[in-house]
């Protein structure tokens, strides 16, 4: 938000002062000021009032003209001049001789065969508007040679003030709130607004109104006829350029103008078009163009201005196409008014559309602002146009008031919180300057906080602490090092969990770690083929691309594989991240933190690379827990899964992952020479699982017997099925059951395993182990197992 030193100085007496280092104090106090600060018009010199005494066609060209100008001074003064709307007798601004225009300076100049001594300026030219069509045009009463920066507010100085820092400040976007503040800072009183005293028109009738929805918080409004300016008065126009408005006719640019210096927007209708006003919202949904000519859609949520049953307005956003002032209104019915802050700005967001208007109605703004407004809008207007008549009484409708908010606290409250002493007197002037009405009984404070703070803003004893340290200066403060112990904090077994794993994957395997966001990204997974699945969806989403929450991380993984598969033949990518599993009782996301895990490569068959996930998982399950994982075929649920090659993890009984292929049609939209390989795993589940402790065995000091068995395994047998034939024959002397080699084609299914006898009493028999080999194998014989001769 722009600001202007000049408009600020209509409301407290700054002379004398460093207004830069005010700006710079008020940075430091109250809210952030942007880097820039901007001295208008300090470029600018030697621009005067001129009048046009002739205008001659160029002879050589349609577009230029050849002017006379008085300037004020004895001779007249030859001038070319392209503005179309040059004519005798208007008066405009010239640059003289030696004039600076920013960094040109005005010389004798021959256009198309003719010298012009000088230059009639366009209100861009100027810098006081965007407005380059034509010359400017003064109407204004002024002496001929006048210079225009005593006559204008050409010369001020704006600085912005970033919007964020405003949040929880509504009485702050305004001129008139910003005043105060500086009026506090400077030490200075702040001067009441001028107002209309809105009790004179009592006798008048009242507007048909009516509020007919608790969204609307307070209604004013009142009629006024025979209007009869159109343009606005030059300065109101410079002001309102330098605070990034643009100026469109008087009654748009004075309610404009309202806004900008109390905070409070307005809205004035046509009264030919708008009688009876009715706020309310509508069943149905339906189609509203707005002022910007824009169709936009209405629905049961969003509040409107109405005439009678006829929206003419969206509350608190914009006004409608059909019932605006135009150039030929003479009469108009002014709306002065406070709406729910969340309603509008839920509405602002299903409209995609923000104003500088719901801007403000958004912060909570003060529900007593809406008839000062208005007061300051007739004494503004009967300024500029004094033939106006009130033709009707204020109509005001108060639905909804905040409650009145009054804090105690004593001096050692104040001590407490500040640690320095600050005189009763500094804190009472502090207070009474920034609109807090201040008691003091000995050393309590009874304070009652103004009505443009309560809305959002000072509701604890700690907002007062806040207002008395941030005037009376931080820089005051004395530099004490705060003494406070400190104690470890204890990782949860979750977070210790994660750094484990995260260092294994890094460390050991080079694989890289991103970070994503939890949106299911429609446009980037409808290029893999993947649709959306149904979950979450944040309502009122402005991108549509990004309004689902994902059940997975896998399909973000994917995304990310194929925007590099460019840069690397082979490589692996993981991520601990949330996801999101539709709601709980609470209406509420149920949130997991999973561990996702995806292999590409190129060069590498996808069973190795399928095994060499697998081992990844086993590595981490025996570095953290100490425990061997199983797996268990299971039956695809997402779209971007194997339906075949696809397995459960199970660690200690318990289910805490899937590991799986990616789908053909998948893996081919990715990369068609590729394959592309998964695992997800529950971090909190396997968290949860305790750690085994470890077992140290002293090895034996006689030798070892191994023996090897060939095994041909029918379909649907799977290792650990097979682990049961040697578990309760082998007794103690069987240490270890390992695979050593497999051997797969279509028809044929082989492994290897390789079992270790050891005593540590005794050198075992080849007998004896060979009697255990034969119950193995006879256990095996009975699951289909065919040996192989050794």
């Amino acid at each position: 938000m722009f600001l202007s030193m000049n408009w600020i100085q209509d409301f407290v007496d700054l002379n004398g002062l460093d207004k830069v280092d005010l700006i710079h104090r008020f940075s430091l106090s109250t809210a952030e000021v942007e880097n820039d600060i901007f001295f208008k018009g300090s470029d600018i010199s030697g621009i005067v009032v001129a009048e046009i005494k002739s205008v001659e066609e160029h002879p050589k060209s349609k577009k230029l003209h050849l002017l006379k100008v008085d300037t004020g001074e004895q001779e007249l003064t030859d001038v070319v001049c392209g503005a179309p709307n040059v004519r005798v007798g208007m008066k405009t601004a010239f640059a003289k001789l030696g004039a600076k225009l920013g960094e040109i300076e005005i010389a004798p100049r021959e256009l198309a065969g003719y010298t012009s001594y000088g230059m009639c300026c366009s209100e861009a030219e100027i810098g006081i508007s965007d407005d380059h069509s034509g010359i400017m045009e003064i109407t204004d009463d002024i002496p001929n040679g006048t210079d225009l920066k005593s006559v204008y507010d050409i010369d001020d100085i704006i600085f912005e003030v970033d919007n964020k820092s405003l949040t929880n400040r509504p009485d702050l976007w305004g001129h008139y709130g910003i005043a105060r503040e500086f009026a506090a800072l400077a030490g200075r009183e702040l001067k009441p607004i001028d107002v209309k005293n809105l009790s004179d028109y009592d006798n008048l009738p009242k507007v048909d109104m009516k509020i007919e929805d608790n969204l609307c918080q307070r209604y004013s409004c009142l009629k006024v006829e025979n209007i009869n300016r159109n343009i606005s008065p030059v300065n109101m126009r410079i002001r309102l350029f330098y605070c990034g408005m643009r100026a469109i006719n008087f009654l748009a640019d004075l309610t404009n103008y309202i806004m900008l210096e109390m905070g409070q927007p307005m809205h004035a209708f046509d009264s030919r078009k708008v009688e009876k006003i009715r706020i309310k919202r509508f069943e149905q949904p339906f189609v509203f163009r707005t002022l910007d000519g824009v169709d936009r859609n209405i629905d049961s949520d969003t509040l409107m201005i109405c005439n009678d049953n006829t929206p003419v307005a969206i509350a608190g956003i914009m006004g409608g196409l059909d019932s605006e002032i135009v150039d030929d209104t003479t009469t108009l019915s002014l709306e002065s008014a406070t709406f729910n802050p969340v309603s509008i700005r839920k509405s602002t967001v299903r409209l995609s559309h923000r104003t500088d208007a719901s801007m403000r109605y958004e912060k909570s703004l003060d529900p007593e602002m809406t008839t000062v407004a208005i007061g300051r809008f007739l004494k503004l207007l009967e300024t500029y146009d004094s033939d106006i008549r009130v033709v009707s009484a204020l109509t005001d409708e108060y639905a909804f008031k905040y409650p009145p908010v009054t804090l105690t606290f004593d001096m050692a409250f104040v001590d407490r919180y500040t640690g320095i002493k600050i005189p009763s007197e500094t804190i009472v002037k502090t207070l009474s300057s920034l609109g807090f009405k201040v008691k003091l009984d000995g050393d309590t404070f009874t304070v009652d906080v103004p009505s443009w703070r309560i809305t959002k803003d000072v509701t604890i004893k700690a907002d007062i602490i806040e207002e008395i340290t941030r005037i009376y200066g931080y820089d005051n403060f004395d530099i004490n090092t705060t003494r406070s112990p400190l104690y470890p904090v204890r990782m949860s077994d979750v977070k210790n969990d994660e750094e484990k794993i995260k260092d294994i994957l890094v460390k050991r395997y080079n694989l890289h770690e991103l970070h994503s966001y939890v949106w299911a990204y429609n446009d980037e997974l409808k290029t893999l083929g993947i649709p959306v699945e149904k979950n979450v969806r944040l309502a009122n989403a402005t991108n549509p691309n990004i309004e689902t929450l994902r059940n997975s991380i896998i399909p973000t993984q994917l995304c990310q594989v194929k925007q590099n598969v460019s840069f690397a033949s082979e490589f692996g990518i993981f991520e601990i991240g949330r996801v999101v599993n539709g709601l709980d009782e609470n209406n509420l996301c149920v949130e997991n933190k999973m561990l996702a895990i995806t292999l590409y490569s190129k060069t590498t068959p996808v069973k190795d690379l399928y095994f060499k996930l697998r081992d990844i998982l086993a590595v981490i399950t025996d570095d953290i827990k100490h425990k061997t994982l199983s797996f268990k075929t299971a039956e695809p649920t997402h779209s971007y899964e194997h339906p075949i090659n696809l397995n459960t993890v199970i660690l200690d009984g318990v289910e805490i992952g899937r590991i799986g292929i990616v789908h053909p049609v998948v893996q081919k939209n990715i990369d068609k020479k590729a394959v592309v390989v998964f695992a997800e795993i529950d971090i909190n589940k396997f968290a949860q699982v305790k750690n085994s402790n470890i077992v140290y065995e002293e090895p034996s000091k006689f030798p070892s017997i191994e023996y090897d068995l060939s095994l041909d395994i029918p379909n649907g047998v799977f290792f650990e099925n097979l682990a049961e034939s040697w578990k309760d024959v082998s007794g103690e002397i069987l240490k270890n059951v390992i695979i050593v080699d497999t051997y797969d084609t279509d028809t044929v299914h082989r492994i290897t395993i390789r079992f270790e006898f050891s005593s540590k009493e005794r050198t075992l028999s080849l007998s004896e182990v060979q009697e255990i080999i034969d119950k193995i194998t006879s256990n095996l014989n009975s699951k289909g197992v065919t040996i192989k001769n050794q």
